[in-house]
């Protein structure tokens, strides 16, 4: 072992070849990394060779030993080793050999630093900071930076003096690398700063950052890419730290970056970065956009501009350019914002749009719209009438590229709006019709061939969506237009068309049910050519949407309809698991979730080869991967970067090759698409513990032999690194619960009841899962970040509560846990709710209005409040003291649907509560009769159902008879209204009031007006006060309902007519007694009526 070897070993790296760079590596592990000498032998070639490719493999080798054996080097040495490498990096004319032997030095520093020693390299550093020689300054920057890095903590007392030498460097005059560097070394040092703690130094860094965005500035005049990016980075990071850090700059940082992105004559890759950087503040730091005045407007109206620098003849599968990141950041910013500050400065400026003469203006208004109607389904949906014209007139617009927008934006508004949308089927579906039948036509030449095609597919992509929201008897209608068209695409020349046609077809048997069934057979013996092929992506891609389509079919059709094909189908679903093609392996799996739903128990003989290919699944291997990047990435070495939203940690072209997994050269494009499927197998995983969920809860008695296995696999992914997967294992979890739960109650017949103790005893199994399910949610729900699984956590708890009981209140302290954690989250301080550095700004989130998306957290949470209302009965008494101010709050919220929400909240916990709800008649009766007069119907509606509920359980009655008269002036105008639910909430709070004080009720006057109303068209749940209060009246024979009775006579065979659920069967039992006392009084009003005579 000697040096001259050494070095020799150090250019076999340089050569390209694998065989002889394992053997390398090999004779370098085995004879020279092992022992201290071979560190000082690196460091002589790091500062003495000629050939910078050597020296910057010495510094690598070098980096990766000095932990190890820096420490045994001779002591009298060390000064000399430290003074020879200083004086190297700040004399070394290559940036990447500068750059790997400055971290070379930050390693050794850290060890020096710990151990009391190199004291004088922060002084040094600073004099080469500010020497005036141009690569000193770049070398003593770089250094200072890679020295905060690792040894960050040994500046925490020399911050100021950080401050005072960089306020010098980020201004040099001669070299754009020391500004950058500085910008580098700032990012860190912001990082050590505590605001709270250190005001003086927050201060600093708020007064040097403008000078940060002018390198930003400066790299781009300067077309720099390498430090834009880095500049940007820096940005990036900052957003993940202190709020203070960026707060007093915050407006003017995110108007310089939506101008940076506005402007066409800045290169493209910067734009990009400049949308990426407002799309992260847009995700981490909402509340604070939503506070800054006007910035969701401005980011909105610049966004839409951006949008319309969209290319005709554009490949869908282009790279990121800027009119579709402005476009993804409307999309963000729909789901991030309050609709006030996003969709209506939309609006306003879409007929601007819409109308414009430049079809790229029309194309990006339309686009812009379908992008936000997912962010913001419920406030769109309010505006639809007044945009369908708008959709309509693009639809048929004169430019092919406009209609593909339209069309676009059309399946968009259907995937989020598919009932509303579905009431405007007469205007849209024949504009549809129209644009598929445009493309049918011959082409004249290539482009308007392909123009064509990409019509054909956006023309059935909005079919599939729009028809999914059609009632069975519209849909019924359009079948004998669209099946032939359909079914002609699946011939298609091109295998693109035939799958999308055959999506569109799925949901348009999935809407016509049976109604299909003439159409079935053709239609299955078209897509059963598809349900094998396999030659090409294009044939995998077809075979997908071919076996979704019918999944959707068998759905409509039944089980006997479909039976022939069931075989076939579950053959080559399970052959599709093998054929490495990440989504037919998802549409396998959801075809297995389709037929556990249609088929039920009689599922059980695919069950052994479904939950074994489901487990598999599950079970497949996820782990981190090293990736191997070439010399330009260097800098990022040993760091951990996002690929494909997979953590992968960067390693070196020349590192150990047992630490790559075997990516040698020539594999490079297999080793990428591999790590893309790392990032498939976690989406096939949230699908796979899905479907696993549908088929337990439809198989029943018949999946408890893998039970066991399930819950056990399924724990497992409990705490996945995908927040899709949590979601879905979470839930499956739960649906477990319910499922073994339901078959124990099916088993003992017995029923749960309100209120803890549960009256009988779960079984063992019941019990045990509930342990496991109690833990499992526990273990995220408190501190998860993502909204998304916050929000199913809360649904599936919900649920549960209300489907099961009381019983898993008593697993541990899931109660007290579950009553704090909704406590946070009805309170916007859960972890999912906050901001990045939110720390102690509970008060502005508190005021704070919400989007749509984090209102649907909170909804959620309060269902759960429901659910334990629900479980608990009048127990509920004591956990509403903690709700009810955070609930009240929202009652008198400036939104309308935060106001009508909570009410609704206070009237079925009202209900559940019982007499309960006695010790908080006098602070609810109040807010309740202020929002009788709500300006929005909805609360109205809802005050209505609550009072009435409030005054029939309550037992406070001197604290709301004085009110009565009150309530029915109220009610009076609700009475006289032409919304449906609005009248039948308030004809169930007069029956109501009846029943509890029918002496305090102007019976005779309000009787005929209930009766003019009646039967209830929208809202059947009131219908048990309305007909309890009916029957009593009867029962006691009140004269003015006696009166009623020929009126009353049609309103009673309506309600005992189908559908059955207008009345449940005590309610019914009532009025069919009132059917036989009239009989007996006046037989002729019964006998003419042959429902009423039935049930003599």
């Amino acid at each position: 072992m000697e040096q001259q070897t050494l070095v020799e070993l150090l250019q076999s790296c340089q050569v390209p070849n694998t065989e002889r760079l394992k053997a390398t590596t090999a004779e370098l592990r085995k004879n020279y990394y092992p022992h201290p000498q071979t560190l000082l032998w690196l460091l002589h070639i790091l500062t003495s060779h000629e050939d910078p490719k050597i020296r910057q493999q010495a510094a690598v080798e070098a980096n990766r030993l000095v932990a190890k054996h820096w420490a045994a080097q001779p002591a009298d040495q060390k000064p000399a080793i430290r003074q020879k490498l200083l004086e190297t990096v700040l004399t070394e004319p290559q940036s990447l050999v500068r750059h790997s032997s400055a971290r070379v030095i930050a390693g050794i520093a850290k060890i020096d630093f710990e151990d009391g020693e190199w004291a004088d390299l922060p002084g040094l550093l600073a004099q080469a900071s500010t020497s005036n020689k141009v690569a000193h300054r770049e070398a003593g920057v770089y250094i200072l930076f890679s020295l905060l890095e690792v040894a960050a903590d040994a500046f925490e007392d020399k911050i100021a003096n950080l401050f005072t030498l960089f306020a010098t460097t980020i201004k040099d005059q001669e070299s754009a690398e020391v500004r950058t560097n500085t910008m580098l070394c700032l990012s860190r040092v912001a990082m050590l700063i505590r605001p709270e703690e250190d005001p003086v130094n927050l201060a600093r860094f708020v007064e040097i950052f403008p000078s940060m965005v002018a390198v930003l500035k400066s790299a781009i005049d300067a077309e720099d890419e390498d430090r834009i990016t880095q500049a940007f980075e820096v940005f990036q990071l900052l957003l993940g730290l202190e709020n203070a850090l960026i707060n007093t700059h915050f407006k003017d940082l995110l108007t310089f970056m939506i101008d940076i992105a506005a402007n066409t004559d800045i290169a493209d890759d910067s734009r990009n970065q400049a949308l990426s950087f407002l799309m992260q503040t847009a995700s981490f730091r909402k509340m604070k956009i939503q506070g800054t005045p006007n910035m969701g407007e401005t980011l909105t109206l610049k966004s839409m501009q951006i949008a319309t620098e969209i290319e005709d003849e554009e490949d869908e599968d282009d790279e990121v350019n800027p009119h579709r990141s402005a476009l993804g950041l409307l999309d963000l910013l729909a789901a991030s914002l309050p609709p006030r500050q996003v969709i209506v400065p939309l609006l306003k400026a879409l007929p601007s749009y819409v109308n414009h003469e430049s079809p790229k203006y029309r194309q990006a208004g339309i686009l812009s719209l379908g992008m936000c109607v997912e962010g913001a389904p419920d406030f769109i949906g309010t505006q639809l009438d007044s945009l369908i014209p708008v959709v309509l007139k693009l639809l048929n617009d004169p430019v092919v590229g406009v209609r593909h927008a339209a069309l676009n934006s059309v399946a968009r508004l259907a995937d989020d709006l598919s009932e509303d949308l579905g009431k405007h089927h007469a205007e849209l579906v024949p504009s549809l019709l129209r644009n598929l039948d445009s493309a049918t036509v011959g082409a004249s030449n290539e482009s308007e061939q392909r123009k064509n095609l990409e019509i054909l597919k956006a023309g059935c992509a909005a079919l599939e969506s729009v028809t999914e929201g059609l009632e069975k008897e519209v849909m019924s209608a359009y079948l004998p237009e669209l099946v032939p068209r359909l079914g002609r695409l699946l011939t298609h020349p091109d295998l693109t068309a035939r799958a999308s046609a055959a999506g569109a077809m799925g949901s348009i048997a999935g809407s016509a049910e049976k109604e299909f069934l003439p159409y079935f057979e053709t239609t299955m013996k078209a897509l059963s050519e598809y349900v094998m092929i396999k030659d090409s992506q294009d044939e995998l891609d077809l075979r997908a949407t071919a076996c979704d389509a019918m999944g959707a079919m068998a759905s409509a059709v039944g089980p006997e309809a479909f039976q022939p094909y069931v075989q076939p189908l579950m053959q080559a679903s399970e052959e599709g698991l093998h054929l490495d093609h990440p989504r037919l392996r998802e549409t396998s799996y959801i075809l297995w979730s389709t037929l556990a739903k249609v088929y039920g128990e009689e599922f059980t003989p695919f069950l052994p080869g479904v939950v074994k290919g489901l487990l598999e699944s599950l079970e497949q291997e996820e782990s981190d991967l090293d990736v191997e990047l070439g010399e330009e990435a260097k800098d990022l070495l040993g760091q951990e970067v996002i690929i494909a939203g997979k953590k992968v940690k960067v390693v070196s072209a020349n590192d150990e090759v047992e630490d790559v997994d075997g990516m040698e050269e020539g594999d490079d494009d297999e080793d990428w698409d591999d790590l893309g499927g790392v990032s498939a197998v976690a989406f096939e995983k949230e699908i796979a513990v899905e479907v696993l969920g549908d088929v337990l809860s439809h198989a029943r008695k018949n999946f408890v032999p893998y039970f066991g296995e399930t819950i056990e696999t399924v724990m497992g992914l409990v705490e996945h690194h995908y927040e899709g997967v949590r979601k879905t294992a979470v839930a499956t979890l739960w649906r477990a619960y319910a499922c073994l739960w339901a078959l124990m109650e099916d088993h003992t017949g017995q029923k749960w009841t309100p209120g803890l103790p549960p009256s009988s005893q779960p079984s063992e199994e019941v019990l045990k899962l509930g342990e496991v399910v109690a833990t499992a949610t526990l273990s995220l729900w408190g501190d998860e970040v993502d909204r998304a699984v916050v929000t199913d956590i809360n649904r599936n708890v919900a649920a549960t509560l209300k489907l099961c009981g009381p019983s898993i209140l008593t697993q541990g302290k899931f109660a007290e846990q579950t009553i704090s954690i909704l406590a946070s989250i009805i309170t916007k301080s859960h972890p999912c709710q906050q901001d990045m550095g939110d720390e102690g700004e509970e008060e502005l989130l508190d005021e704070a209005e919400s989007s749509e998306y984090d209102w649907l957290v909170i909804d959620t949470a309060l269902d759960v409040v429901l659910g334990l209302s629900a479980a608990l009965g009048s127990q509920f008494a004591e956990a509403w003291k903690i709700f009810q101010k955070p609930v009240m709050k929202y009652a008198s919220s400036q939104t309308n649907f935060e106001r009508s929400t909570a009410i609704g909240v206070i009237a079925e916990c009202t209900a559940n509560m019982g007499n309960g709800v006695t010790q908080f008649t006098a602070s609810l009766l109040k807010l309740l009769l202020h929002r009788l007069t709500d300006e929005d119907m909805e609360t109205k509606s809802n005050a209505a159902y609550a009072t009435g509920l409030l005054v029939y359980h309550s037992t406070d009655s001197a604290t709301y008879l004085p009110a009565f008269k009150e309530i029915l002036g109220k009610l009076e105008p609700l009475l006289h209204t032409q919304i449906a639910r609005t009248l039948d909430n308030a004809s169930g709070c007069v029956c109501r009031m009846i029943m509890a004080h029918q002496d305090q009720v102007p019976v005779d006057d309000i009787l005929p007006v209930l009766v003019d109303l009646l039967p209830l068209k929208e809202d059947y749940e009131e219908n048990k006060p309305i007909y309890e209060c009916i029957a009593g009246l009867y029962e006691h024979q009140n004269a003015t309902i006696i009166g009623l009775t020929p009126k009353l006579v049609p309103v009673f065979a309506s309600v005992l007519d189908e559908p059955s659920e207008q009345l449940d069967p005590e309610t019914r039992s009532r009025i069919v007694a009132v059917i036989k006392f009239i009989h007996g009084k006046s037989a002729s009003l019964i006998q003419d009526n042959k429902v009423l005579r039935g049930c003599l």
